[in-house]
């Protein structure tokens, strides 16, 4: 029998994910009031389509990093659980005379994943036919509205657990249906230390674990998923530019995957070291099945980035990586 990991990265798996914050924002100015907030370019959202972003203080440093859906008459926003109240609370407090309106769907909806190769496959096997047809031509952030057995879901492409699939959005008290039609596809549930493990494979960062409200987007290295160079104004965006264009893109550290030798996985917050110093921290680490070895995401100084670059982790060699990690 295939563990959950193994099935995720050959066949698919799937997750519950409604821990996660979800918020809808209805309102004819809710596109345009978002685009002078957050760092992607949401007015250009049309009806099924989405993408990441990142809300920043007028510092450039993130409050949280989110997923956008634009559905046709609301907009889905999902956000980590444990900053939900703070995105809300700041959303509400700059709505003035804009047609926006905010509603915490965290209770109300549920929400579950499928990840992995075959996510078309188990997409036609729980989805209704004319639902799954619609999935199969969705891009990443695609989104459509369907059904699973006749109860009406949101579909959404995703890949943020580093392998391909999507998730379901639907009420709250469908959710026991839903994971029924699932688990009778054969499917494993995904636990949360094999999802970590693909995330971490993957070299995606996540919010309060490899990003936090000192973060600079730059430093996370998520500036081509996003930040659209091309919007207008957005809060933090002076910082951004100035870093980009003054300083030449140049920061004092940056998140980096790194490939460990021996068996151990180091902590979060080991401190690594390269060139006889202290040259930075891991933020998340993990045992990789694929590659047999501990793998890590780090930030080092800027001296120290480029894959290839010998350091060390409590004592551990290791070298700097790209990500995904090959």
């Amino acid at each position: 029998m295939l563990t959950a990991y193994t099935a995720a990265r050959e066949r698919a798996a799937f997750l519950d994910r409604s821990s996660r914050g979800r918020i809808f924002l209805s309102g004819r100015d809710r596109a345009s009031y978002l685009q002078g907030l957050l760092t992607n370019d949401i007015a250009a959202l049309r009806p099924g389509s989405g993408c990441y972003a990142a809300y920043l203080t007028a510092q450039g440093r993130m409050i949280a990093d989110m997923f956008l859906y634009e559905i046709g008459d609301v907009m889905l926003m999902t956000v980590q659980s444990d900053v939900k109240d703070t995105v809300l609370a700041r959303l509400d407090q700059f709505i003035f005379s804009e047609d926006v309106q905010l509603a915490d769907a965290t209770v109300t909806h549920a929400q579950l994943g499928i990840v992995g190769p075959d996510w078309v496959g188990v997409a036609a096997h729980i989805l209704d036919p004319a639902t799954a047809d619609g999935v199969r031509s969705l891009t990443e952030h695609g989104n459509l509205r369907g059904s699973l057995g006749g109860t009406p879901v949101i579909v959404t492409r995703t890949s943020d657990v580093g392998e391909p699939g999507f998730d379901l959005f639907l009420a709250a008290g469908d959710r026991d249906q839903a994971l029924d039609v699932i688990r009778a596809t054969g499917v494993p549930e995904l636990d949360d230390r094999s999802a970590e493990t693909l995330r971490i494979e993957a070299g995606i960062p996540r919010f309060h674990r490899d990003m936090d409200e000192e973060t600079i987007p730059l430093e996370a290295g998520i500036e081509s998923r996003a930040i659209s160079f091309t919007k207008g104004c957005y809060v933090g965006q002076e910082v951004i530019i100035r870093v980009l264009h003054r300083g030449h893109g140049r920061i004092a550290r940056r998140l980096v995957g790194v490939r460990l030798d021996g068996t151990v996985v180091p902590p979060r917050g080991a401190r690594v070291h390269g060139g006889g110093k202290d040259i930075g921290h891991v933020t998340s680490a993990a045992w990789s099945e694929r590659l047999n070895r501990p793998i890590a995401l780090a930030y080092v100084a800027r001296d120290f980035v480029e894959p290839g670059t010998a350091i060390t982790i409590d004592g551990a060699p290791g070298t700097v990586t790209a990500v995904p990690f090959a």
